[in-house]
């Protein structure tokens, strides 16, 4: 199990691959798409050789274990969680079970409800285990529709399957960055509320390259395919020709009185695997998705990844503290580079900042929306992963924050809102789409930590002090009250109008 959650952690499968790489020819390396692509395949190739996490955020895991009558699930239950606790402390899944009603961090993804594991019998004799590690940016991008219903751009959105159909599209495009695009939808059609959610992750284990056998419903996957690269709402929510790398539905019966359409977003760090158990010695019989004695095909020749971020010529450098002058000087679409002094803050500390005072002085500063994995290093702490986390959870608080403090630059990713993009006009501060789920390339920007605070929080919700060079991120929203992510919503939004059928 431990050799499970690793590799799942570490190293995406031949299919998500394959699909990423299809995404990254297909944009000029110039562009803001193909620099995010470009980094997403350094990030692949990295965790890779590493064993590192693709993605700082490791998500919830979902086992999903199939056993031969007579098997003591109790016993299997206990071990599989003893391998969850052992994968967090080597540091291949960050800590991500925090009590609901205290905020408190187990430190070791274990607790009520984590993690998931779902039993289910068969008449084979050996035990299969699948997992499925999904964070919290695209878990919070799923959605659920009860038919009939109105949308926007498409209209009524009828118990049927052309309705079925302009559900996917919107979820797609109400997703935009902050699910780490180009993602991928599982879907149910029908069900109750709990079981369409569930049969929606669960058709996120089939393989992108998989034909559904259902040929109603293998016309719509293909449809969206089709319509939802249309939209354009490209990687990351920078535009281009990529937003969705696979669509898989599947359909259960309902009551009369309701017809849900259940989607499960997942983003590009598309991390699931499975093995095949000798149910004697628990011995791996096989692996499921890949070839077990094949290495994983890179993304990018060692020349590409020696080369580091592919950079144009037009890169702007930033050395932190910043002052208003440059941040003034700045617009959309620029690209930065940033080196100095860096502070990671999630949601905990932007609310212990709504009512204390910094532990640090944050006048000119980076605030960084990361919860790093990290390892202790002697006395002090090393970072063996820190990407982005999605930033429209701070929306409450940000503009307060920026105005209080000084803070001059917020990285993150997905956007934020119309009162954070009104704080950055009003206090001359910028708004920095990092790459979300490129944690070991972001890790390799941290030259080091310089200390920590509000260590109380957990690991991921502290304040970690980092030194970065060189660290890359796209203005995506300027102190002049100009905002990418809301151009690229509109323009979008303008194409799902032509998708209404």
């Amino acid at each position: 199990m431990v050799d499970l959650i690793t590799r799942t952690s570490t190293d995406l499968p031949p299919d998500v691959r394959a699909a990423m790489a299809g995404a990254l020819k297909t944009e000029p390396a110039a562009t803001r798409a193909g620099q995010a692509l470009t980094i997403i395949a350094q990030n692949i190739d990295q965790a890779e050789s590493c064993e590192g996490p693709i993605c700082q955020d490791t998500g919830m895991p979902t086992f999903e274990v199939k056993v031969p009558i007579g098997t003591d699930q109790i016993w299997m239950r206990r071990e599989i969680r003893e391998a969850v606790a052992e994968a967090t402390r080597r540091g291949k899944l960050r800590p991500n079970s925090v009590d609901s009603i205290t905020g408190e961090n187990s430190g070791n993804n274990l607790g009520p409800g984590t993690p998931i594991i779902h039993f289910d019998q068969w008449e084979e004799p050996d035990i299969e285990v699948k997992l499925i590690l999904k964070g919290g940016g695209c878990e919070n991008t799923n959605a659920q529709y009860a038919l009939p219903t109105e949308l926007e751009h498409l209209g009524r959105a009828d118990r049927t399957l052309d309705g079925v159909r302009k559900c996917i599209l919107h979820a797609v495009w109400k997703a935009q960055g902050k699910g780490c695009s180009p993602g991928a939808v599982g879907v149910c059609v029908g069900g109750d509320r709990t079981s369409g959610y569930l049969h929606a992750k669960e058709q996120l284990f089939r393989t992108l390259d998989d034909v559904n056998p259902d040929p109603r419903l293998a016309r719509i996957e293909d449809a969206i395919m089709d319509e939802a690269n249309r939209l354009a709402v490209g990687t990351m929510g920078f535009s281009g020709e990529t937003s969705l790398i696979g669509c898989k539905i599947g359909a259960l019966n309902r009551l009369p009185a309701s017809f849900f359409v259940s989607v499960a977003y997942d983003c590009w760090a598309f991390r699931r695997l499975g093995v095949r158990l000798d149910p004697q010695t628990g011995a791996i019989r096989s692996w499921l998705y890949r070839e077990p004695d094949t290495a994983s095909m890179p993304m990018l020749s060692p020349e590409e990844v020696a080369a580091g971020f592919p950079r144009t010529g037009r890169e702007i450098h930033l050395q932190a503290p910043i002052s208003a002058e440059q941040v003034r000087a700045l617009k959309v679409g620029d690209v930065v580079l940033i080196s100095g002094r860096m502070f990671t803050g999630r949601d905990a500390v932007h609310a212990h900042l709504m009512k204390h005072e910094p532990p640090v002085d944050m006048r000119g500063a980076v605030l960084y929306h990361c919860g790093p994995v990290v390892a202790k290093d002697g006395k002090g702490w090393r970072v063996t992963a820190a990407g982005p986390t999605t930033s429209i959870r701070e929306e409450p608080y940000q503009a307060d924050i920026i105005q209080r403090y000084g803070v001059r630059a917020v990285i993150g990713k997905g956007g934020m809102g119309g009162k954070t993009l009104a704080g950055l006009k009003e206090s001359g501060a910028i708004y920095l789409n990092a790459v979300g789920g490129a944690a070991q390339f972001y890790a390799r920007c941290v030259e080091r930590v310089d200390g920590v605070s509000l260590l109380e929080l957990g690991t991921p919700e502290a304040m970690w002090h980092l030194h970065v060079r060189d660290f890359p991120a796209i203005v995506t929203m300027d102190a002049h009250g100009n905002s990418l992510h809301r151009d690229v919503e509109e323009q979008s939004g303008g194409v799902l109008e032509t998708l209404r059928g």
